[in-house]
């Protein structure tokens, strides 16, 4: 294996993280936004909105990650494996990913079927795009620290990307929509798409592969399954993801629902002002008179600044104990702050606010722990079997981001139609009030307690990670 400087420019780690910022621009949309545009803009009923989500998603998860971990494993070019993918996949990702949010004026059957069919396609091309993209970190460089630090880099772009999306989107789509809904996401999506696209190629042309497996080195789709299987660590690491994504998938689909129809209209109006009046005087006039969007947009940007925080200091925290002790003791304390919000009433706005923010901040923590972690179960695989299918181990990732935004996302549309919820309706039952609520605080809290517990059976702690990559280092030495 290429046993070339393992360190990173500040160049190749912005161009690296590029990528994730674009696809989080798709991905931060799904997770915000997929459940409302269905149910509230695109016409959908909740129960067929909440089968096309988990159908297509579980397809998507099980079906088309796992093919195209094998096959970015096996691509052999003069750019590497995986950043050919990147390239290639660029654009139709960006394409697909307006027509999955347009609204043709078919039938409700025709409507039905074009939701599958676009939705099919950006997930087959997300997968496509951002399996190779993520195996792409366990390849840019050996080095653990170095790897921590692209993580950081890389979720602070991921931070950006939600930022723009749950902030500023909502009110965007109107503005530009002139109050059309409809009209103002597509508008927003081309716009996305085109920045998304150029992102990726930038990506491309800014980074490299060092860990490069030797000619010699050759294992049949059927060994590197083997292998999967036989590496707890991987296992442990798919349900977790799975979990932390349904979460994520249930909170952050169900808050725009939360405040249109639980948070008190005054109550939130005179919350805002004084951050408004705030803005307005440094020059920021960047939000609508519409109460709900912009107080949608505020909070979240007040837990998205602070996940920011929590991310710069992710690496501090992982370097001194380890991933695996920081990433759980960080998920159990954030959970706290989303059980909170069901107690909270309708009124009492500013703590909605304050748990959102220390929500954010110790969630922020984990984020690029995740991604690393996986990247030491590549590197474990490799350790335990002398062969290295990054990919397929990446293909974890993939499987359970696709399977929780699924899971989690056809729960919104399914809760929601347990609880009589009433689509385009200026009011609602008290049960789907109680729903709502319960889709923001008790549910997603959950899955990430149940995974926090899960870590208890992960094996890598900081001791084990030191060896793996000094042993690591060593074979390649010899090898060259």
């Amino acid at each position: 294996m290429n046993t070339n400087s393992q360190k990173l420019s500040v160049r190749e780690k912005v161009g690296y993280s590029l990528g994730d910022l674009a696809a989080n621009l798709v991905f931060q949309t799904l997770i915000t936004y997929l459940a409302y545009f269905y149910t509230d803009i695109y016409g959908l009923s909740t129960d067929h909105s909440s089968i096309i989500m988990l159908t297509v998603g579980l397809i998507a998860a099980f079906g088309f990650n796992p093919i195209i971990g094998a096959l970015a494993d096996r691509t052999v070019t003069k750019w590497g494996k995986f950043r050919p993918w990147i390239l290639y996949t660029a654009i139709p990702l960006g394409v697909v990913a307006l027509l999955a949010f347009t609204t043709p004026d078919f039938s409700y059957k025709g409507k039905v079927i074009y939701a599958a069919a676009t939705y099919s396609l950006l997930l087959l091309l997300y997968a496509a795009n951002n399996l190779p993209y993520s195996a792409l970190s366990g390849v840019i460089t050996g080095d653990m620290a170095e790897r921590n630090s692209i993580s950081s880099y890389r979720f602070v772009a991921v931070m950006f990307a939600q930022f723009f999306v749950q902030v500023f989107m909502y009110p965007i789509i109107l503005t530009v929509g002139g109050g059309d809904k409809a009209l103002g996401i597509e508008k927003v999506m081309t716009a996305l798409a085109i920045v998304g696209t150029i992102m990726l190629i930038i990506t491309f042309f800014t980074t490299r592969e060092r860990i490069v497996p030797k000619p010699e080195q050759k294992s049949s789709l059927s060994e590197d399954l083997k292998d999967l299987f036989k590496n707890r660590p991987w296992i442990i690491m798919l349900v977790l993801t799975i979990l932390v994504f349904t979460t994520l998938a249930l909170k952050g689909g169900s808050y725009l629902y939360y405040f249109e129809n639980y948070v008190d209209k005054d109550r939130l109006a005179l919350f805002i002002q004084p951050i408004l009046d705030s803005l307005s005087a440094v020059g920021l006039n960047i939000f609508e008179d519409d109460v709900v969007s912009t107080g949608f947009g505020l909070f979240n940007a007040g837990g998205i600044i602070f996940m920011i925080v929590g991310i710069t200091l992710s690496k501090r925290f992982a370097d001194k104990y380890g991933k695996r002790d920081v990433f759980a003791i960080a998920l159990v304390i954030s959970t706290l702050f989303i059980i909170a919000f069901y107690f909270f009433p309708s009124k009492s706005v500013s703590l909605m606010f304050i748990s959102q923010i220390l929500h954010g901040f110790f969630y922020g923590i984990t984020i690029p722990l995740l991604w690393a972690m996986i990247a030491d179960v590549a590197d474990y695989s490799e350790w335990k079997n002398n062969r290295r299918a990054t990919a397929i181990i990446f293909s974890a990732m993939m499987v359970g981001l696709k399977a929780g935004l699924s899971i989690g996302g056809a729960l919104v549309a399914a809760v929601l139609n347990f609880y009589d919820y009433v689509p385009k309706s200026l009011s609602q039952p008290e049960s789907a009030i109680n729903g709502i609520k319960l889709l923001v605080s008790v549910y997603p809290a959950v899955p990430f307690l149940v995974g926090a517990s899960l870590l208890f059976f992960y094996e890598i702690n900081k001791k084990m990670e030191t060896q793996i990559e000094t042993d690591l280092r060593d074979r390649r030495i010899e090898t060259e």
